[in-house]
């Protein structure tokens, strides 16, 4: 008897590491299906916008935005956005130079208090200003609220850039005869390209979605106007078309941001390891620099922190066991943490698709998100009411459209964070884990999730922290006796209540510090330090 040696040898299908192709834990069909009835929902605030601006019709739609109500609003949100943007860029780009790239003593102190001001939300910061100066108002008083509030957004990323930036950029200038000044305006700065764009977009978006801050010194944009004819007619046309300005606004500045990034290249192509920058001395600007940081920090952060613990004192023990304040963090750790899980549940199907099957299907269904997510939350609030109330009037002011809310806005935080970690785990380790005998499923839990685990774990963090100091949706969309630290903040100093307020301006304080240290931190690793 003989065998027939040319014939292909047989896979064995007993196992998954004998001959089998490896299979995903899941279909990506299914996953996808997933993600775009996830982006179809992200679009719900755009689809409202849009609804209502053909609802309202055309003659009526083009005589209240030219009504000269909107051309004042218009004014201020151009002029607040013309000073406050190049102010955030020249002082985040000092100090970031400063910190990175010269001798100064403690850079690494004021590395860590450069940043420090995001852990004051602005309304916050408001609030000690007008604690300070009770007359405060204006365009003026926005401008310079908002710079100290802002200015972070655009130092973390500088300040990144400038300390992974290849010295022999500069040396090479340097070796054609540009000075120390020329080397940085006609060398360095252009290298910040992409960190000034995101910084100035994030900066934009803020300034059109804060509603506190400016409420609170008596300065109008269209934001604190949205809500004055939310209160005063529920769901009126002249409201609605406010927020449609609103939202071309910040569509404006997504459009912007993508064509100022440019094509070109500022990444280093060769062989050899980069050389460590060279610091340069500052001889007798020195005090100078010390003193300008000294002040920024102390403007920025320390005066905020001054007024809180001055208001606390002056309230007293009594401020602290008042009735609303234990509901209020309760509620807010609750809406935190569920949030912060059902964000991360909702961010993984894109996070997977965009880092297993990266292509332009995945990246449309990500744009959808940020679309959404820098839209003001006064709008993705409105858009929540008017679609609940219309649609399914049960779920209206209730913590599922609460939580839906948060969602759509901090989305793009948590996906950030899961497709930088589902990047670490490649699928080869899950293959392998099949070769050895495991479920599909088994092995993407036991590996590929277990590795993202510290990247949805951070995600989280950030959604629970931002949610903690969210104001506008909240106060429109929770549930009747609910409170939280943010909307408690918001009634006592309403009532100018300051020292009932101070505890939970500190709570709010103390709860963001974590979150901007992580960001600080993230910047590092990103910089490979």
């Amino acid at each position: 008897m003989t065998s027939d040696l040319s014939a292909p040898p047989r896979r064995s299908t007993t196992t998954a590491g004998r001959g089998t192709r490896p299979r995903p834990p899941f279909g990506v069909s299914a996953v996808s299906v997933v993600a775009v009835l996830i982006a179809l929902f992200s679009l719900i605030p755009l689809g409202y916008v849009a609804y209502m601006t053909v609802a309202t019709g055309w003659d009526t739609a083009v005589g209240l935005i030219l009504r000269p109500r909107v051309g004042e609003l218009l004014l201020n949100t151009l002029l607040l956005m013309a000073a406050t943007i190049p102010l955030c860029l020249l002082l985040g780009v000092a100090g970031a130079w400063l910190v990175e790239r010269t001798k100064l003593r403690g850079h690494r102190i004021w590395a860590v208090l450069l940043a420090a001001p995001l852990a004051v939300p602005a309304f916050v910061n408001s609030y000690a200003w007008v604690s300070a100066i009770p007359s405060l108002g204006g365009l003026g008083s926005g401008i310079l609220i908002s710079t100290l509030s802002y200015f972070p957004l655009v130092y973390i990323p500088a300040a990144a850039t400038l300390s992974r930036l290849d010295p022999a950029i500069e040396q090479s200038a340097a070796a054609l005869g540009l000075g120390a000044w020329r080397a940085f305006f006609r060398v360095v700065l252009p290298q910040l390209r992409i960190a000034l764009t995101g910084g100035a977009l994030l900066v934009g978006l803020h300034l059109l979605a804060e509603y506190g801050a400016f409420a609170m010194i008596r300065f109008d944009t269209f934001t604190t106007a949205i809500m004055t004819q939310y209160r005063s007619t529920f769901n009126g046309a002249a409201g609605n078309m406010l927020a449609s300005v609103l939202v071309f606004f910040c569509l404006l500045l997504l459009v912007a941001e993508v064509r100022s990034r440019g094509t070109a290249r500022y990444a280093r192509i060769g062989s050899g390891v980069q050389a460590k920058a060279l610091r340069l001395p500052l001889h007798a600007y020195h005090v100078p620099a010390q003193l300008f940081l000294l002040a920024l920090t102390a403007l920025a952060f320390g005066l905020p922190l001054f007024y809180v613990l001055k208001w606390i004192l002056a309230g007293g023990a009594e401020a602290w066991t008042a009735t609303e304040f234990l509901p209020a963090l309760l509620a807010t750790f609750w809406y935190g943490l569920l949030g912060a899980a059902a964000t991360i549940v909702v961010a993984f199907p894109m996070a997977y698709l965009a880092v297993r099957r990266p292509g332009w299907f995945s990246k449309s269904l990500e744009l959808s998100n940020y679309v959404t997510s820098s839209m003001p939350g006064i709008v993705v609030a409105l858009a929540f009411v008017t679609v609940s109330i219309r649609l399914v009037p049960g779920i209206y002011q209730t913590a599922g459209v609460l939580v839906a809310a948060y969602v759509l806005l901090f989305l793009p935080r948590a996906l950030v964070n899961l497709r930088a970690g589902l990047a670490q785990a490649p699928k080869e380790l899950d293959e392998a884990a099949q070769a050895l005998g495991k479920p599909p499923l088994l092995a993407f839990i036991r590996v590929t999730l277990r590795l993202t685990a510290p990247a949805a774990a951070g995600g989280a963090a950030l959604v629970f922290l931002a949610i903690a100091n969210e104001l506008t949706a909240t106060l429109l969309l929770s549930p009747n006796g609910t409170r939280t630290l943010a909307t408690e903040f918001w009634s006592k100093s309403s009532e100018i209540d300051y020292a009932g307020a101070a505890p939970y301006a500190l709570l709010m304080i103390l709860l963001s510090a974590p979150m901007t240290y992580l960001l600080f931190q993230q910047s590092k690793k990103v910089a490979g330090q």
